[in-house]
């Protein structure tokens, strides 16, 4: 299967991007990759960083056996957009390092995790959670935008994202001197936090 027309920001992406779906038996390199790419979101969003830091290493590692560096690119991209999702915002470093590899449509999206382009976000809740911490980075997110974003990550249970949400509503409802909501919200961070 072709590159999607659209970057997503899901993790199938590096299946559809390395053409694994339907047709003969895939590679184990393809498997090995999605399924650590799958891993790291799953433990990054659970707070546990050296974890994820390691399944990263390993579909890094399988994606780079391939020589091709607009794979690589597009999984640094992943890990931006997990990042951007749990509002750590930066410059995509190791996406940056593989610019010169990527196509116009992983440079379009680069550009958007960095708050530079518009983009169209997908349905899926990755997609929705990053559309609103992009819009966050550049400063347009309104409470019923953050909220959102909250009712995001904890239907999806995503702890690291969670916090870093409700501490945008906690800074808020702290600086509008809302101590019952900031109470409220403390209580839930704590809870989130056990």
């Amino acid at each position: 299967m072709a590159v999607p027309a659209r970057i997503r920001d899901s993790l199938a992406l590096i299946l559809l991007a390395a053409g694994c779906a339907g047709g003969p038996q895939a590679p184990d390199w393809q498997a090995a990759a999605a399924q650590a790419l799958q891993a790291f979101q799953r433990l990054y969003f659970a707070g546990s960083t050296d974890a994820a830091e390691a399944q990263f290493k390993t579909a890094r590692s399988e994606l780079a056996s391939t020589g091709r560096a607009d794979l690589v690119a597009r999984a640094e991209l992943v890990r931006c957009a997990v990042r951007t999702a749990s509002l750590e915002f930066d410059d995509c470093p190791g996406f940056e390092r593989l610019r010169y590899g990527a196509r116009q449509e992983e440079l379009d999206y680069a550009n958007y995790l960095l708050g530079k382009a518009s983009y169209k976000a997908g349905d899926d809740p990755l997609s929705r959670l990053v559309a609103f911490a992009v819009s966050l980075r550049n400063g347009v997110i309104d409470p019923a935008g953050i909220s959102a974003a909250v009712d995001i990550a904890s239907a999806q249970g995503w702890r690291r994202p969670l916090l870093a949400w409700l501490g945008v509503q906690l800074k808020r409802a702290e600086a509008a001197g809302d101590n019952d909501a900031a109470a409220r919200l403390r209580k839930r961070i704590e809870l989130v936090s056990e």
